[in-house]
Formats: structure tokens, C-alpha cells, sequence
């Protein structure tokens, strides 16, 4: 198997019980190939879903998850590569506790 399928039936399984009612107010009408619907079906059956609906529900919204934590990650990578690159190669002066370790530093390796 392929893609996040595998994943999505071990999380529907372990989730079962974690259905909740909530008011749903919001539409999304697709168009999918015939293909598309067989496959998608296939996994409903095979992951125990109750319905159709909630079975796509389920796969969007974990695929969804994925992608933003995904995203997220990338973007604190950038932030922190941004802040090592800026604190190892910027334009900073050492502050007056550094220079004084540093000083130590010396006088203790020349002694030794």
C-alpha cells in the first residue's frame, strides 16, 4: 500500500470511541472519478468507518493535519536556521561577561 492509507485505518481503529456530535453547518460537494470512488470506498470498508461521509471527513482532516504540522515544522527550521546564522555570523559585540570568560579562558589554558 501507498500513500497515507495504512496510517488513516490504524487511526480510525484507535479513535473509534473518540466520535463526538458536533453541529455541521458547512458543505463541500465534489466531483470524483469512478475509480476514485471504488478506491475510496475499498478503504471505508476496510477501515470499519460507519459512513461514506465520515470516512472522507476523516482522511481530509488527517491529511490536512499532516500537511500544517508539516508546514510548521518547515517554517521553525527556517526561524531557527535564520536565529544560528544570525548569532554565529551577524554583526554582534561581545558583551563585557564574554570578553571577561574569555579572558579566564586564556589565563587558565596558559597555565596549564
Amino acid at each position: 500500500m501507498y500513500g497515507i492509507f495504512p496510517y488513516i485505518c490504524r487511526f480510525f481503529l484507535e479513535t473509534k470511541t473518540m466520535e463526538t456530535q458536533v453541529k455541521k453547518d458547512e458543505r463541500i460537494e465534489i466531483r470524483i472519478s469512478v475509480q476514485d470512488k471504488k478506491i475510496f470506498r475499498k478503504a471505508q470498508k476496510l477501515c470499519g468507518d460507519k459512513t461514506f461521509s465520515s470516512f472522507i471527513i476523516r482522511a481530509i482532516r488527517i491529511h490536512a493535519e499532516h500537511i500544517i504540522a508539516k508546514e510548521e515544522l518547515i517554517l521553525a527550521s527556517r526561524l531557527d536556521r535564520e536565529l544560528f546564522f544570525d548569532a554565529v555570523f551577524g554583526d554582534h559585540v561581545p558583551n563585557d561577561q564574554l570578553i571577561a570568560a574569555a579572558k579566564r579562558f586564556r589565563s587558565k589554558a596558559a597555565s596549564e
